[in-house]
């Protein structure tokens, strides 16, 4: 299922294109909302499948699939934990 997220982050924050060398490393145990809006942007992009992010990132389906729902709907702001009964 393809999202097409409103504020698709395609840039690095050094402004270039955005590489897997520019997602978080793997092991990450704190999730903040650009840490997820990079994941959830590569693989719109095509830079890795959800299945990698899913096995790279120890993330089950469920999870990953509602960051990408929350991402295509609102945007980075949607994937804020502390603001989620609000997106609902």
């Amino acid at each position: 299922m393809a999202y097409n997220a409103p504020h698709t982050r395609t840039r690095a924050s050094s402004g270039s294109p955005l590489t897997l060398e520019d997602l978080p490393r793997p092991g990450i145990s704190r999730w903040v909302t650009r840490r997820k809006a990079e994941v959830v942007a590569a693989v719109n992009k095509g830079l890795l499948t959800a299945e990698e992010a899913r096995r790279r990132y120890e993330l089950s389906e469920e999870e990953f699939a509602t960051w990408q729902e929350l991402y295509a709907k609102y945007g980075r702001k949607g994937l804020r934990t502390t603001r989620l009964q609000q997106y609902r």
